[in-house]
């Protein structure tokens, strides 16, 4: 027999962490793996960022209130979660800049090998950055394969790999240790998407081996919408790796205004541009928040989370309407439950309308973010008992519940 949804509330340490949180207390939010909600702290933060540093400080909040190290500072408080060591972590641009400038610097590598390995149903943005760079560079080959076809494809005539760590759609999750110990054989670099996984599954890419890494900070992070994205790179790794956009902040001395260009022996080459601080800012409080946590802890409670989902389907017979995708092996996957419907977009439209967030993606994929340091097992049965009743009044069939929003 489960325990109930009160009991295991009661007795989650976690639980009082909700409270942090910015969210209505009737909201059943499950789509922290697209957009994770802000704290209150995060809201005060800004205030002051607003108020007080630009508002007052104006231009000379680069030095009083260390605008000019935010970059370094957010990636240090990136390290934690990443299972990292100072100074191979920074906060800048984008998750698909940051990709490009790793991929392009990592194809230096082998400059004669030609085939890039790409994952088959990976985020788009990580294939569409691959194949801008293959438009420019004639000798590459790019090649999909899927998590099971990827050891056996790795050999010396690749010259990279661009791979999700958790799959967006399925939450499938890849054994990167492993992965890393095959690459390493033949000297391949591997750049991990960890969008999907940072903040949300335990990560040690120092003792997995890992040289590249990109991620964003708005989903699991709470970073906030078009939060920075963040790059690592393993120190051995820093100063062999080109900067391909030689931008004035990745250069040694910024502000000596140097006509040619020499970059900064350290992590900081990877800057591009003026950081933009208010978001940064924003993400950089995020941190601050959920550094107080153990992931491992977190964790625990998100397989106890998918656990209790598990039950509430088979419970009410969901698990006949839907096919999961996501594995059940914790081991094999990431912090969400995706189930697959071939009116899983008309289904999402229809919990919304219930005060139930959850996440669509196509082609029929319908996504639950276990977010464990706000959601709670009474929000797993609300949210279950609530697609039930969709389901079995067809209520999903209505016909606003078709109309297709500009972000789904």
């Amino acid at each position: 027999m489960s325990t109930s949804s009160p009991d295991l509330d009661a007795a989650d340490a976690l639980a009082p962490a909700r409270a942090a949180f910015a969210l209505a207390p009737e909201l059943l939010y499950f789509n922290g793996n697209s957009l994770g909600p802000c704290t209150y702290k995060t809201i005060e933060h800004m205030r002051t960022v607003v108020e007080k540093q630009w508002g007052i400080e104006i231009i000379r909040g680069w030095n009083t209130a260390g605008w000019i190290d935010l970059p370094l500072q957010t990636g240090e408080k990136l390290s934690k979660i990443l299972g990292a060591a100072s100074g191979q972590s920074i906060v800048c641009d984008s998750t698909s800049i940051n990709l490009y400038k790793l991929l392009s610097g990592a194809l230096a590598r082998h400059p004669t090998r030609k085939v890039v390995l790409l994952e088959r149903g990976a985020f788009p943005t990580d294939n569409y950055i691959a194949q801008g760079i293959a438009k420019r560079e004639p000798r590459l080959e790019l090649r999909e394969v899927s998590a099971r076809e990827l050891p056996e494809a790795l050999s010396d005539e690749v010259a990279a790999v661009v791979f999700s760590h958790v799959n967006y759609r399925s939450g499938e999750r890849v054994d990167i240790p492993a992965m890393q110990r095959r690459a390493a054989h033949y000297d391949i670099p591997v750049v991990w998407d960890l969008a999907h996984s940072a903040g949300a599954v335990p990560l040690h890419l120092d003792d997995w081996g890992v040289e590249y890494a990109v991620g964003c900070g708005y989903k699991f992070l709470n970073g906030g919408p078009g939060a920075p994205g963040f790059a690592y790179v393993a120190t051995r790794r820093i100063t062999s790796l080109e900067p391909v956009l030689q931008g004035w902040f990745g250069h040694q001395q910024p502000f000596a205004f140097d006509p040619r260009y020499r970059p900064e022996d350290s992590i900081r080459r990877l800057q591009v541009g003026t950081p933009p601080i208010l978001s940064m800012s924003a993400l950089d409080s995020a941190l601050d928040f959920l550094n107080q946590f153990e992931l491992g802890e977190l964790w625990v409670k998100s397989c106890r989370l998918f656990a209790h989902f598990m039950q509430a389907l088979e419970r009410t017979g969901l698990d006949e309407d839907f096919q999961l995708l996501t594995p059940r092996d914790p081991e094999a996957r990431g912090s969400q439950i995706s189930l697959e419907h071939p009116h899983a977009h008309e289904i999402c439209r229809a919990l919304a309308a219930r005060g139930v967030i959850a996440d669509y993606r196509e082609p029929g994929v319908l996504r639950f973010a276990l977010t464990p340091l706000y959601m709670r097992f009474q929000d797993v049965d609300s949210c279950v008992d609530h697609l039930a009743t969709i389901m079995q009044t067809e209520n999903w069939r209505r016909p606003e519940f078709r109309l297709r929003e500009k972000v789904t």
